[in-house]
């Protein structure tokens, strides 16, 4: 699987195309603000995209969602417990004080353990809870794709509405620390870095254990 990064927007986020080269099919993570020039990048190298997928619904990752469905007819596919965030887009917007994104409904509920097909390749969806009710970290081989969940240096916020510490931590040592240290992480913002070097040197991991019961 290949990974391509695009740092886009005010706010320096990440959006991905996940690509499966031998089928040139593709998925998109967090069409973020300013992501449309994604779209150019999947027609020049031939891809099909076949899937659009949030790690979470805070309005910077899911803003785009609309032309990425349009586009390409792929599904929508967010987990069930961040629904009332996307449907609260509105607040949102108006919060950041910017117009509300054209509305996107998700057509596929992510869950715990599932796999999602990319050509021939495939992700597992890990529940990654605190940043948001709904976060999830996408796990391929090698990789994972963490949203807001795990930074370099750095963890989630849990000032907003629904996040939760404790959870957080939960999510990150149960269900991102657990994967083998040479595991690159891509963050939904910032620079990708390790597991391994974030179970080292990450100064909001250290001291902290938490159970894996996010769910």
């Amino acid at each position: 699987m290949r990974i391509l990064r695009f740092n886009v927007g005010p706010l320096d986020n990440n959006t991905y195309l996940m690509v499966d080269e031998s089928t040139r099919e593709a998925a998109i993570v967090d069409p973020s603000f300013d992501s449309a020039g994604v779209w150019d990048r999947v027609e020049q190298d031939g891809l099909t995209l076949v899937r659009v997928l949030n790690t979470h619904a805070h309005i910077d990752h899911v803003v785009e969602n609309a032309l990425f469905v349009e586009r390409s007819g792929a599904p929508l596919a967010l987990h069930p417990a961040d629904l009332p965030l996307l449907h609260a887009m509105s607040e949102q917007a108006a919060w950041m004080g910017v117009p509300p994104p054209r509305p996107a409904e998700p057509t596929h509920a992510l869950c715990h353990g599932e796999s999602i097909r990319i050509g021939g390749e495939a992700v597992t969806v890990a529940h990654t809870p605190g940043h948001s009710p709904g976060s999830v970290s996408f796990v391929g081989d090698g990789f994972v794709l963490s949203g807001d969940a795990l930074f370099a240096g750095s963890i989630g916020r849990t000032d907003l509405p629904g996040g939760d510490l404790t959870q957080l931590l939960r999510s990150i040592h149960g269900r991102l620390l657990t994967l083998p240290d040479a595991t690159i992480v891509y963050p939904g913002h910032g620079h990708e870095t390790t597991i391994g070097r974030e179970r080292r040197s990450n100064l909001f991991l250290q001291g902290t254990h938490e159970r894996d019961d996010a769910d």
